[in-house]
């Protein structure tokens, strides 16, 4: 009796071992609809920023600003006095300044706030804008630029608290104090 009762028993779980596994369904099937309204309000919102900034810069006709391919927009206020045409590589540790602007002018962040920044290019973990990476490569040394930024290359979607509000384009001064390249 024992016997029949183990054979039986593993026949039972050579025949349930062998099926093959079911597939689980998914509770709920996401559509791509979020995603989609999500492109299409963030291509109104640069839309109506890129029409803003450039009607900011038609209307100061003292200074040449240049297009970037990355998004934004920078004229320099103060060239270079040493000659050297040097930028920022990779890797290269740099200090500079730079403070935060709405697009009248108004300072959200001074660059006294800000401090002197120490960067290594491109390597950082620091918590630094898109807009100011992509930017201070653009510099020589000495220089310093004033740069409009659109949202998505500034503080986008979260703003900084208590000063600047979501989905806001800033202005940003920075200068290039020094770089130290990398060996």
């Amino acid at each position: 009796m024992r016997h029949t009762f183990i054979a039986y028993c593993s026949v039972i779980f050579l025949i349930t071992s062998c099926q093959k596994p079911k597939a689980r369904t998914p509770i709920k099937a996401a559509s791509g609809s979020f995603i989609e309204a999500s492109v299409t309000r963030n291509k109104l919102i640069y839309k109506q920023e890129k029409a803003l900034i450039e009607q900011m810069i038609r209307t100061d006709s003292l200074r040449n600003y240049v297009s970037t391919a990355s998004g934004f927009w920078y004229t320099l206020t103060q060239k270079q006095s040493t000659g050297s045409t040097q930028k920022p590589q990779v890797g290269d540790l740099i200090t500079f300044t730079y403070n935060v602007k709405d697009l009248e002018g108004n300072i959200i962040v001074s660059a006294k706030e800000n401090g002197v920044q120490n960067y290594r290019v491109d390597q950082s973990k620091q918590d630094l804008i898109s807009g100011i990476r992509d930017g201070i490569k653009l510099l020589n040394l000495g220089e310093k630029a004033t740069f409009i930024f659109p949202s998505y290359k500034a503080y986008g979607y979260y703003g900084i608290e208590n000063k600047l509000g979501t989905n806001q384009p800033i202005t940003s001064d920075i200068t290039l104090l020094s770089i130290n390249q990398n060996q």
